[in-house]
């Protein structure tokens, strides 16, 4: 039996991945590593001609695909969900757990973000997406155009 599988029985992470852990944990606190709130350069903002149009609680729009956004924070933990509809029926529900440092915001935001870039990768033609989302501080940070972070702009983009 391996080393791995012997630690994985009795509850032990293995050393490889609690050094990994470790270095990441290290990269993400104090190497500069993904920071989510981080302001980003003018360069790297996207024209003003490109920003999001939402429209709230419309139901008469054609969505052929239809997405459920939820992040959440509590004692268990932070995690994104995500349940992705096309023409009605249930194609993909994704989860990620996120690291502990992440708000509730964030995972709320990180969440919109999966669903979008899920929504971006799926073989369909032209698509006609509605995303639900209970977030109004995302809503309203994807509408000001002043306000330039990391998860705010990568979603816009998407």
């Amino acid at each position: 039996m391996s080393n791995e599988a012997l630690c994985t029985i009795n509850s032990i992470t293995p050393i490889n991945l609690k050094i990994e852990e470790i270095g990441k944990l290290y990269e993400i606190t104090k190497g500069g590593g993904t920071n989510y709130e981080k302001e980003m350069e003018k360069e790297n903002w996207n024209h003003p001609a490109f920003h999001v149009k939402i429209i709230e609680r419309n139901a008469n729009n054609p969505n052929n695909i239809q997405a459920y956004a939820d992040g959440s924070k509590s004692e268990a933990g932070v995690g994104a969900g995500i349940a992705i509809y096309q023409d009605n029926n249930l194609t993909s529900t994704l989860k990620y757990r996120l690291s502990e440092r992440c708000t509730n915001n964030q995972a709320e935001q990180i969440a919109t973000l999966k669903a979008l870039e899920h929504i971006q990768s799926m073989e369909t033609g032209d698509k006609i997406v509605l995303i639900h989302t209970d977030n109004q501080i995302t809503l309203q940070l994807l509408q000001k155009k002043k306000k330039h972070t990391s998860l705010i702009e990568l979603t816009r983009t998407k």
